[in-house]
């Protein structure tokens, strides 16, 4: 998937993308179902690119669109994941690109935002994964030594970071960009130590879902949504939690 800027989004917006995009693709299906793997992985690619959430909610009303007048809709079947939409997002996004580029440069105002997570949210979310990272740790000591000294080494991490929740001066973005440094660490860990057994097996998992969506892709995109998934699978095979603020919600 294409490098993109990143946007400005409104806090609310970035800490609530998945929440967002996940409640509005069930809208159009008109159904509620449980999320896979792969639709995860594919929102994850898309967060990471920076494609801005109007930009991704855009594409998925093309997607739909373009689906009704298929084939595939006049018999009776419909639209189950977002790897359908994945061209129509990446269109919607280049075309805010565009638009972004063409308008001039922005000028700043002044505009107070409510904060999108009380503290007492954030500090929860950072003891809850400091306490779920020293489980994952003991339970896999035994086996996996490498990947037991990285969890206690992120608890650590996040017991050190709950003293700036009190701050006046918090940052969210600064404290989400330690939070993925951490969980970047993480990933490579795992990814080093997991059993080749247990990467085959999320390997032929991958490739089944991706199966009917391989041709619509690049291999870029391929790429990144295949690394996204992978880590996606990583993290729940060792009981790992994920870090970022974006899975606050």
């Amino acid at each position: 998937m294409p490098a993109a800027p990143q946007p400005q989004m409104e806090p609310f917006n970035y800490f609530n993308y998945f929440t967002e995009i996940e409640e509005h693709f069930w809208r159009k299906r008109g159904a509620h179902l449980l999320v896979s793997p792969l639709d995860w992985a594919i929102v994850e690619t898309w967060r990471k690119a920076g494609i801005p959430l109007n930009a991704v909610l855009k594409g998925i009303d093309r997607a739909f669109e373009s689906w009704s007048r298929s084939r595939r809709a006049a018999g009776g079947r419909q639209l189950k994941s977002l790897a359908y939409c994945v061209d129509a997002v990446l269109d919607a996004a280049a075309e805010a690109q565009e638009a972004a580029a063409g308008s001039g440069p922005e000028v700043p105002t002044k505009r107070a935002a409510a904060e999108p997570f009380s503290r007492a949210e954030l500090k929860g979310y950072l003891e809850r994964n400091a306490a779920r990272c020293r489980t994952a740790a003991e339970t896999n000591r035994g086996t996996h030594r490498a990947i037991a000294a990285r969890l206690d080494e992120t608890a650590k991490r996040l017991d050190e970071a709950l003293p700036w929740i009190d701050s006046p001066a918090l940052d969210l973005e600064d404290l989400e960009r330690r939070l993925t440094v951490l969980e970047e660490k993480l990933a490579a860990t795992l990814s080093a130590d997991a059993p080749e057994e247990s990467l085959l097996a999320i390997r032929r998992e991958m490739d089944r879902s991706l199966a009917p969506y391989r041709r619509k892709m690049s291999a870029e995109q391929l790429a990144q949504l295949e690394r996204q998934y992978t880590q996606k699978r990583l993290f729940e095979s060792f009981g790992v939690p994920r870090l970022s603020l974006f899975y606050l919600t």
